[in-house]
């Protein structure tokens, strides 16, 4: 059974940083492509970052703030957010194959003075 559990959201300044994590089970993040998708009220969902074929894809909002990692000794990802910004404020998930179909319960990042 595929599965991921998010976590480390949180509450932060503008300006700050959180460090996501996304647990897998039933699938290899070594062999899979993963990624993080946000959502938030009343925006479209964006792909934030996308592990495919050896590649890491960022939104393009995104580029030189978030990093994703992943530990394949934990079957683990990880994304690394600086520079927080308020815009960056939604429920982030991870997903096998980078797909909404896969996601999680998802972990909420609130960023705001």
């Amino acid at each position: 059974q595929v599965q991921t559990v998010e976590s480390g959201g949180g509450l932060v300044q503008p300006g700050g940083s959180l460090r996501l994590s996304c647990v897998a089970s039933g699938f290899t993040v070594a062999d899979s492509a993963i990624g993080w998708i946000r959502q938030a009220p009343g925006k479209e969902r964006e792909e934030v970052s996308c592990f495919r074929d050896g590649t890491t894809s960022y939104l393009d909002s995104v580029k030189g703030r978030f990093t994703f990692s992943r530990d394949n000794a934990k079957n683990t990802v990880y994304l690394q957010m600086n520079n927080l910004k308020p815009e960056d404020t939604a429920v982030y998930y991870c997903g096998m194959d980078c797909a909404w179909l896969w996601r999680g319960q998802g972990t909420q990042v609130t960023v705001s003075p």
